[in-house]
C-alpha cells in the first residue's frame, strides 16, 4: 500500500491527501535517505530535526533542516512535521497492522459507543460548533504529531486559545488524562505559550479520570452521545 492510498484508507479529504502528497515529495527530494532512517530508527529522528518552536522564531533560529523554506519558517516546518508524522504512523500501520477495536460492554438500544476514533473524529471535525461555539480547526484537517504522537484534533477557540481535543470511544481512565496532558505539555512548548487548553471527551470517564481531571483547570471532560435516525427513500 502506497503513503497516498493508506492516506485515503485515514478518509482524508481527496485535497488533504494532495497537499500530504505533495509535502511528501519534497521531503524525499531533501531527504533520498529517509526510508533508511527510519528503518535505523523506527521513531524518525528527523521528528527532531523539524521541530522549530516560536521561541526558535523569535530567538532567529536558521532553518535546521535540509528542506528549502519561503516564507513563514515556524509555520513550514510545523506543517512538514506534521506530514512527516503522517508519514511515520503510515510504515508503523503498515509493517504492524491490527485489528479493529471491539467495544466492551452492553449497549443501550439508542445510544452505544461508536466503533471507531476516526469516524468519531470526522463527524467532531465536520460539527466543531457542538462542541463549542466559535471553535475553529487549525490542523489542515489531519492529526498535529507531537513528541508525545498524535494530537486527534488542534483548534483555535474564540479567544484565541489553542485547544488540544482528545477523542475516545469507550470509557477514559487516568492514561486519558495523563496523554492528552502530555499532547497538551508539548504543545505549550512548541508554540510557546502557556495558555493551552485540553478537551478530553469520551463515551464516559472512571472516577480516576474525574478526580484527575479536576486538578487541571484548563481540561475540560466531556461525553458524547449519539442516536440513530432513519428516513424513507
Amino acid at each position: 500500500m502506497t503513503f497516498d492510498e493508506w492516506l485515503g484508507t485515514q478518509q482524508y479529504a481527496d485535497g488533504t491527501i494532495d497537499t500530504q502528497s505533495a509535502r511528501m515529495t519534497r521531503l524525499r527530494a531533501a531527504y533520498p535517505d529517509i526510508d533508511a532512517q527510519y528503518e535505523a530508527d523506527s521513531r524518525g529522528s528527523l521528528m527532531q530535526e523539524f521541530t522549530y518552536t516560536r521561541h526558535d522564531e523569535r530567538a532567529g533560529r536558521p532553518n535546521p533542516t535540509r528542506l528549502v523554506i519561503d516564507g513563514n519558517l515556524y509555520h513550514n516546518l510545523s506543517t512538514y512535521r506534521s506530514t512527516l508524522g503522517r508519514y511515520i504512523r503510515y510504515r508503523q500501520e503498515i509493517a504492524n497492522p491490527v485489528a479493529e477495536p471491539q467495544n466492551i460492554g452492553e449497549d443501550s438500544p439508542n445510544e452505544r459507543p461508536i466503533g471507531l476514533e476516526r469516524d468519531m473524529q470526522l463527524a467532531l471535525r465536520a460539527s466543531m460548533g457542538q462542541l463549542e461555539p466559535g471553535l475553529q480547526i487549525i490542523d489542515e484537517d489531519v492529526e498535529r504529531r507531537v513528541e508525545s504522537g498524535f494530537i486527534d484534533i488542534t483548534a483555535r477557540d474564540s479567544k484565541g486559545t489553542v485547544v488540544v481535543i482528545e477523542l475516545k470511544t469507550g470509557v477514559a481512565g487516568q492514561r486519558a488524562v495523563a496523554q492528552i496532558l502530555s499532547y497538551m505539555g508539548d504543545v505549550v512548548i512548541e508554540e510557546d505559550s502557556s495558555e493551552i487548553r485540553g478537551i478530553l471527551i469520551a463515551f464516559d470517564f472512571d472516577k480516576k479520570a474525574v478526580a484527575a481531571a479536576r486538578m487541571v483547570p484548563s481540561l475540560e471532560l466531556k461525553k458524547y452521545r449519539f442516536s440513530f435516525q432513519f428516513e424513507g427513500i
